[in-house]
């Protein structure tokens, strides 16, 4: 009866692990942990399904997502090429996901390039690629099975491989020696035989058994770690002389000039500026520039000729449209697509080739938080509620992450009477005013009696106004207003002509061009200059083992900075680099970096 206990509980243990192997795949959902700056909007492109379907299983997320939190993801039925979505489970491997899954260890990690050993951990989602794609043979195990039902057992076969029929004068050593077994084999076969005898009987039958089996050497499974370590010793591959494309509308489809088509033009003389500049620093760069046009239609022509899969990195395009097209072709081509332009495509949500500079607004926003909490830990904020409503969702985003803070916060009318705001201050923070909107109409109204309540306190309180990154267009209008506010805004670029790289900058744009370049916020000319310079840097110093060095990279842009962070395991990079420019009290100008 014990027995027939241990049995029947080894056995449901076995079957135990197995459904919780097989759980995820016959589960309708996968489980996606909230990550900062993510939205549903964001999470629906990464999985291919519709915002409706993630609250139709997520009651209440319509409302609001909170980083950290776990959402179920409906698992849709992919067919055989498009693969499938893991969640990792506690004390699954990646040797075990690719013996489940029937795909390589090499296909799996091929799928997530923003896979390694540190975040390979339970609750991560990772890309399963289908069988189709597998590079090489599935990793294969012994593993553990169930016991199958009785079956009618074979014939029973005799453990002798012969009967020898023993000569005049054989020994058990002799004949052991003759049929290539041990001594102790013949004995074990033939337990009658006396082991003292020193002869054996003329015409006796004896048995002489098979050969033992060699045992086959047991598998060893490797662990993770040794599997990342051999994807990290893959030798980087050098770019000796970098073939870089540039793909934008220089004209519209009419063969004309545009605003939007001037704009480009300035960005590629930026662009031609930093490929001098690297070329003097030993850099080898051949550039091949294309018109793109208008629509897909000609961008496809463009993809058709033959140099173009040989290109090392693609910087383009402008318009949304392409971007699909030309990011499918630099991912099957294992090109890299820099998208200096557009914040509102979701290619890169899926794609590992993209790099999308323009940061998407949530994840900008989310950074702005994170940064202002963290710098300023002992605020008071005090909210000045404008007729704007251009700044609606960051401020929402922000009171809701003072709340989580715990910092305080009151919200008035920009009308507010002074005796209001100054009631709304507090002694013992650091009273920051934002204004909802970031207009220049709002600035006028609010500027004047707010430097007349920054003066009626400053001696008892610290005041300190903050907003937006349109505000460095108003900066000559207010700059002594912005002086004596102590004021912070945030931004993703800036320049500062008084500073030298600028200068320079400005300088080279005039000697070659003979004009200036544009006023304009953000300088298309800096952001082709600072795009051109760090990535073909980037591949000059480390090749194609670029991604897994760009918190090495060391640069001082002119006007734009990056850190380019994977929006997922299988996904592509955006840039979420995010400063504070300062205007102080004791009139300095300086820039906030964060790392």
């Amino acid at each position: 009866m014990k027995v027939m206990k241990r049995y029947l509980t080894a056995l449901m243990m076995l079957v135990a692990f197995s459904m919780g192997m097989q759980a995820q795949e016959n589960q309708s959902y996968i489980l996606h942990t909230i990550e900062k700056g993510q939205t549903l909007y964001s999470i629906s492109s990464m999985y291919h399904v519709s915002i409706d379907e993630i609250t139709a299983l997520n009651p209440g997320s319509e409302n609001t997502i909170v980083e950290g939190r776990k959402l179920k993801i409906p698992r849709k039925q992919q067919n055989t090429s498009e693969g499938t979505f893991h969640t990792i489970a506690s004390g699954e491997t990646l040797y075990r996901l690719s013996v489940n899954y029937k795909v390589s260890v090499k296909s799996i990690m091929d799928a997530n390039p923003g896979l390694t050993a540190n975040n390979f951990k339970a609750g991560q989602v990772i890309r399963i690629p289908a069988t189709s794609e597998a590079s090489d043979a599935p990793v294969q195990e012994a593993a553990a099975a169930a016991p199958t039902p009785k079956q009618i057992p074979d014939a029973v076969q005799s453990n002798c491989r012969e009967m020898h029929r023993v000569e005049k004068g054989e020994t058990v050593y002799s004949i052991a020696r003759k049929f290539g077994v041990t001594e102790e084999d013949i004995y074990t076969a033939n337990p009658e035989l006396k082991r003292d005898a020193k002869k054996l009987k003329k015409g006796k039958f004896i048995c002489i058994p098979y050969p033992p089996k060699k045992e086959e050497p047991k598998q060893e499974i490797p662990t993770d770690k040794e599997l990342f370590k051999q994807k990290e010793q893959t030798p980087a591959k050098k770019i000796n002389t970098i073939k870089a494309a540039v793909i934008l509308p220089f004209l519209n489809n009419k063969g004309e000039k545009t605003s939007e088509t001037e704009r480009m033009v300035e960005y590629y003389q930026g662009f031609l500026l930093a490929i001098d500049s690297l070329k003097r620093t030993g850099t080898s760069v051949e550039l091949f520039t294309y018109n793109s046009g208008e629509d897909v239609a000609q961008l496809n022509e463009l993809l058709a000729k033959s140099e173009m899969k040989n290109m090392d990195i693609i910087f383009g395009p402008l318009y949304t449209s392409q971007i699909q097209p030309l990011g499918d072709f630099a991912q099957a081509n294992g090109i890299r697509l820099v998208v200096p332009f557009t914040s509102r495509d979701n290619t890169v949500y899926n794609n590992a080739a993209v790099y999308q500079i323009n940061t998407p607004q949530s994840y900008f926003y989310s950074e702005v938080y994170e940064h202002f909490t963290r710098q300023f830990p002992r605020a008071n904020v005090i909210f000045l509620q404008s007729q704007g409503n251009d700044k609606d969702e960051f401020i929402k985003g922000l009171k809701e992450e003072l709340q989580r803070k715990s910092i305080p916060m009151t919200t008035l009318s920009e009308s507010a009477a002074d005796e209001d705001m100054k009631g709304a201050m507090r002694n013992d923070r650091d009273n920051f005013f934002i204004p909802t909107s970031g207009d220049k109409a709002t600035l006028i109204k609010t500027l004047p009696q707010l430097t007349m309540v920054a003066r009626d306190s400053l001696l008892t309180t610290k005041v300190h106004l903050f907003g937006y990154p349109e505000w460095q267009t108003y900066t000559n209008d207010y700059l002594s207003t912005f002086f004596e506010l102590d004021t912070y805004f945030y931004t993703s670029f800036y320049t500062n002509n008084l500073l030298k790289e600028p200068q320079n900058f400005i300088k080279k744009f005039q000697r070659w061009y003979g004009k200036d370049p544009e006023e304009r916020y953000p300088s298309y000319s800096m952001l082709g200059f600072d795009t051109g310079f760090y990535f073909l840097k980037g591949l000059a110093l480390y090749g194609s083992a670029f991604d897994d060095n760009l918190k090495n990279m060391r640069f001082t842009p002119i006007q734009t900075d990056f850190k380019l962070e994977r929006v997922n395991n299988w996904g592509g990079f955006i840039n979420k680099k995010v400063f504070f420019v300062h205007l102080s009290n004791e009139f300095q100008l300086s820039k906030l970096d964060f790392d």
